[in-house]
């Protein structure tokens, strides 16, 4: 099935792009017309790209690994923390802080700070250092959080990166190449689709158009975490019940013997070792009862 269609593109405005003056040669392939002195955009070619690059994200989102969203022009900063923050994946949408990807260590170390501030500002000693102290601090937390809150859990480069906007974005587009790291991204007809690795055709400007590319990409995020969580469920249960055949199995045989053996002090022994194999699964039974209901529990909260 499609993740949209001609007619939804058309109704956010996908198509339009900027003045004929303005364009990039490099868009030619991806430009329909010209009309009153603006291009508009193919949406039977952006339709297709929009189907390559959900597909490459929902893989990458199925390994596990992490996608950056970068968008920080004002139509299009609210939009993306907004439909991000459903699937955890890390964004920016205030100024993006040069050497973020080539000098990861360094922003690493501006987290860890914000961290430590953090579990400073928890210590009931904090209250005893001055008031103006105490300000300076706040305030550095604040401006800490206003540029790296959102990207706070990234523990390692990301795998890929959605742009809005490769021109205004036009360093973290050339960090990311730089670092070989996947780029996807919204190109309008006065930029270059050459920069990045899965370039989308479309209206960067338009809020609609922003947010209907950003939310068909979120859904292929979402997929791809989806299908990575069932996957996993399914491995644990088959480990699991490949546990329970071994131990029911060296029960029954232990207590097959059992029944053969005349042997007292033989008996003994295989009798202290069928009490202890019973022990072990009520209480691994016991246990997963107890997780079951506090699952229970949670999904009520």
């Amino acid at each position: 099935m499609a993740r949209t269609n001609f007619e939804e593109l058309l109704n956010a405005g996908v198509h339009f792009g900027h003045l004929k003056r303005k364009w990039n040669p490099n868009m030619a392939p991806y430009i329909f017309m010209e009309r009153n002195g603006i291009h508009i955009i193919d949406l039977y070619k952006t339709a297709a790209k929009i189907e390559e690059a959900a597909s490459a994200l929902k893989q990458i989102a199925k390994s596990g690994k992490k996608i950056l969203f970068v968008a920080t022009k004002k139509q299009a900063k609210d939009i993306v923390a907004e439909k991000v923050k459903s699937v955890g994946m890390p964004y920016v949408t205030e100024r993006w802080p040069g050497g973020m990807l080539t000098n990861f260590a360094t922003i690493r170390k501006a987290v860890r700070k914000m961290s430590s501030i953090d579990t400073m500002m928890k210590d009931p000693t904090f209250t005893n250092i001055s008031k103006r102290e105490r300000l300076q601090i706040t305030r550095e937390r604040a401006k800490l959080e206003k540029q790296l809150g959102s990207i706070a859990d990234l523990n390692r480069l990301p795998s890929a990166l959605f742009i809005v906007d490769i021109m205004k974005e036009h360093i973290a587009v050339a960090e990311s190449r730089k670092l070989n790291i996947p780029t996807f991204a919204m190109v309008d007809t006065n930029s270059d689709p050459k920069l990045v690795d899965f370039p989308i055709p479309a209206n960067d400007d338009a809020s609609k158009s922003i947010a209907l590319i950003v939310e068909i990409m979120v859904r292929a995020i979402e997929e791809g975490m989806m299908e990575r969580k069932v996957e996993k469920d399914k491995q644990f249960k088959e480990e699991d019940e490949g546990i329970e055949s071994i131990k029911t199995r060296t029960r029954q045989e232990l207590e097959a013997e059992l029944e053969e053996d005349k042997d007292e002090d033989e008996r003994t022994i295989k009798k202290e070792e069928i009490r202890k194999l019973k022990k072990t699964e009520e209480e691994e039974t016991g246990q997963k009862e107890k997780r079951a209901r506090k699952g229970t529990a949670i999904r009520k909260k």
